[in-house]
């Protein structure tokens, strides 16, 4: 027999807030679709807490250790959803699909469904302007050796062409013609010089350049749907300056920023020992010092997922705003009727 537990709705936890005193909060569960999401949603709902209403972030299995977007939606088939319970999702494609397919038109058309508007969580934590800042955090070293503002905006800008193709695709069911997986070939950057990006710039350039001439060798009359789609996802959100936040979250971490990240931070460790062995004044100050230098430095992958610089990104703003909506409709009809 199912045990309550197992088949917990909006209604049950809608049943529970109303058994308790008057003067206790609202408690609303957030589902979400893996452990590594609870604190970035966290971090989204937080703000939204006061002495009437908090949110408990979980894992949506209560009986199976299921994980993944499937299992979060599951949740919210028509008898399930309401205002004590809402799910927290990865993006991926489906808001680029726009309701394409019935697990975007979930995504995108329930009220109780917020994504992140960029593709994942991953993205996010490679927010561009805060890189340097994680830069700090893993090496105690604060000189600026790399541009990445610069360099990820090059690196978009390359991509965005192919990345059109790629959201053209997948609207369209060519996605066995050019999938993710392919797109995260090309778009590996590759080799890289912290010194001398420029070069792997030129090279993914090269390298995006071939693939999109072969996709228009393949389909000779899509120019008119690839222009159209173009507009539509400006539209969305991306510029060809920000689309590394709407391509595939593990290929961008582990083989574009990952692989960036390390060399700068190498290249910080190494100027922040050569100015311990330097200005020591003897072996054991040296010794001593580079002991509790070596100590305090983090890892990279580790401070990249603690990070919250992506707080100032246009998608995190988003979801809250799409919170906000969801907490006060009342004021959102005000604000429309003016």
């Amino acid at each position: 027999m199912n045990r309550l537990k197992d088949n917990l709705n909006s209604r049950y936890f809608e049943a529970a807030n109303q058994m308790t005193s008057k003067k206790a909060k609202r408690r609303i569960v957030a589902y979400v679709e893996s452990y590594d999401d609870i604190y970035f949603w966290r971090t989204v709902l937080s703000r939204f807490e006061d002495d009437k209403r908090f949110f408990e972030v979980m894992l949506p299995s209560h009986q199976k250790l299921e994980r993944g977007k499937k299992s979060v939606l599951m949740n919210f088939i028509e008898d399930k959803v309401g205002e004590d319970m809402i799910a927290c999702v990865d993006a991926d494609y489906d808001y680029l699909m726009q309701g394409a397919t019935p697990q975007s038109k979930k995504v995108v058309e329930s009220p109780y469904v917020f994504h992140t508007y960029a593709y994942a969580i991953e993205n996010l934590q490679c927010y561009a302007p805060s890189l340097h800042d994680v830069c700090v955090a893993v090496t105690l070293n604060d000189h600026r050796i790399f541009d990445f503002n610069d360099y990820i905006t090059q690196y978009s800008e390359a991509i965005f062409p192919l990345f059109v193709w790629s959201v053209w695709a997948y609207r369209t069911g060519n996605h066995n013609k050019f999938s993710l997986s392919d797109m995260a070939r090309v778009i590996d950057p590759g080799g890289f010089n912290v010194f001398d990006p420029q070069p792997s710039i030129n090279h993914l350039r090269q390298k995006v350049n071939r693939k999109v001439r072969q996709l228009q060798t393949e389909f000779p009359d899509n120019k008119e749907p690839y222009l159209k789609v173009k507009e539509e996802v400006k539209i969305l959100g991306v510029t060809p300056q920000t689309t590394y936040l709407y391509i595939q979250g593990h290929s961008l971490f582990d083989n574009v920023i990952v692989p960036i990240m390390n060399k700068v931070c190498n290249r910080l460790r190494m100027e922040r020992q050569d100015e311990i062995t330097r200005t020591a004044r003897h072996h054991t100050q040296r010794r001593n010092e580079m002991s509790c230098y070596e100590h305090s430095l983090q890892d990279i992958r580790q401070m990249l997922k603690k990070s919250n610089g992506y707080m100032q990104s246009l998608p995190f703003q988003r979801v809250q705003e799409d919170i906000d909506r969801y907490l006060n409709p009342e004021s959102q009809s005000t604000h429309d009727n003016t």
